[in-house]
């Protein structure tokens, strides 16, 4: 695991952020398949996509909030709606492009728009919910060479 890290390091890739990814894997996993059950049984896919995004901030919370940024404060869950609900419009908002451009495979447009999503979503939640004041927690174990 360390020489993990150091990998990390070396091409300066935020141990955070990798964790970040392992975890919002999961968490992807778990939000693609409500958002796939829900567009399965003919859900429009605005609703399939509204409660795919509301399982998946009670599923989330947690798992990004204790594996990733070592906080379990509950009382950042409405920062952490907030950037889901903000997540969510984006969200939409790129699945109507998708349509207005006849690209009418939701699944398929829904995998696509993940990653950059992703993306946004740790920016965000780095930057709004978990902040953090000691910024070298991202390699805690790694020593700096010199």
């Amino acid at each position: 695991m360390n020489k993990l890290k150091i990998f990390l390091e070396k091409y300066n890739i935020s141990w955070r952020f990798t964790k970040f990814l392992f975890v919002g894997a999961l968490n992807t996993l778990f939000g693609y398949g409500v958002f796939a059950v829900f567009n399965y049984l003919n859900f429009h896919y605005t609703l399939s996509t509204l409660l795919a995004t509301i399982l998946g901030i009670l599923f989330n919370f947690k798992t990004t909030g204790i594996i990733v940024f070592k906080n379990n404060n509950n009382k950042l869950l409405i920062r952490f709606i907030g950037i889901y609900t903000f997540m969510y419009f984006v969200a939409i908002l790129e699945l109507k492009v998708f349509t207005l451009f006849n690209f009418s495979n939701m699944y398929l447009n829904y995998a696509i728009i993940l990653l950059p999503n992703a993306l946004i979503s740790y920016i965000l939640m780095k930057h709004f919910v978990f902040m953090n004041k000691d910024k070298n927690k991202d390699f805690p174990n790694v020593k700096k060479q010199v």
